[in-house]
């Protein structure tokens, strides 16, 4: 535990701030789930894939989610949605 008044302050605010990213990284991946479980019905799947692709671009910018990562995860919705449009 600090000692130092600003160390505690900070304390709680890193806090805070592991939670609200958690809760961010939690989302992705619950929306993403659930876009893949909508392979029957891929219009509803293509809505949701263009809210997923723009909740990962509000992560990288807020620095919840790394570039690099957010560019996979869109390359593979993007992969899913051709294979939908495939069948």
């Amino acid at each position: 535990m600090p000692n130092i008044k600003s160390a505690m302050k900070r304390l709680r605010s890193d806090a805070k701030k592991r939670a609200n990213n958690q809760a961010a990284i939690s989302e992705l991946k619950s929306l993403s789930k659930k876009m893949r479980s909508l392979a029957s019905e891929p219009a509803k799947a293509e809505e949701l894939a263009k809210q997923l692709v723009s909740r990962f671009d509000k992560a990288v910018s807020r620095g919840i989610v790394p570039k690099g990562r957010a560019s996979r995860n869109k390359s593979r919705i993007a992969l899913f949605l051709a294979g939908l449009k495939k069948k």
